[in-house]
């Protein structure tokens, strides 16, 4: 079963990526460093959600 923090930091990883590219387009560095902070935010949210999934797997 996936978990639900693996699929929200999912999302804020793309959303970040959408953000960066964004900022890129238009010469805006904040939104592109914002976008860089969302990614590594959602990257590290779906990494907890994978090892809750580990971690409730081994004790089941």
């Amino acid at each position: 079963m996936v978990d639900k923090n693996e699929i929200e930091g999912g999302a804020k990883e793309a959303g970040g990526k959408l953000k960066e590219a964004a900022g890129k387009a238009v010469g805006n560095e904040r939104m592109e460093a914002d976008g860089k902070v969302d990614q590594a935010e959602g990257k590290t949210q779906k990494n907890y959600g994978k090892v809750k999934d580990a971690v409730r797997d081994q004790t089941s």
